[in-house]
């Protein structure tokens, strides 16, 4: 399974994003799929996660309400629309792959990562 993350970038205090993960092999409609993120000078810390059919999502108390995690199996892609971005939101953004139908929320639980883009909220 490969993954590739897009739709990064530089947006001011209040603006929005959407985020893509491009995923390639056969049981992507079988996996969990999940966002995390690195700010500078801190550890990668969870974002969202959803789980196979898209029936069941996740999120950390630092993003809820403001973030949406969503996918769609037939393109093998999924999101995560980000709004009312706030500077603390600044990070780099990573797409992962749990090789389990059911959604993950530890890093250690997911066996595929794509390789990161850069989200810079402005204040």
């Amino acid at each position: 399974v490969q993954l590739q993350a897009s739709g990064g970038g530089l947006v001011q205090n209040g603006g929005s994003l959407r985020l893509s993960c491009a995923a390639s092999g056969v049981y992507f409609s079988s996996f969990a799929m999940g966002w995390f993120r690195q700010a500078p000078g801190k550890g990668r810390e969870f974002v969202a996660s959803i789980n196979w059919s898209g029936d069941s999502t996740y999120y950390a108390d630092s993003v809820k309400g403001r973030f949406t995690i969503s996918r769609d199996n037939a393109k093998k892609l999924v999101y995560l629309q980000m709004n009312n971005l706030k500077p603390e939101d600044t990070a780099v953004y990573y797409c992962a792959a749990e090789t389990l139908p059911e959604l993950a929320i530890l890093e250690r639980e997911y066996d595929y990562w794509g390789q990161g883009t850069q989200v810079t909220v402005s204040s």
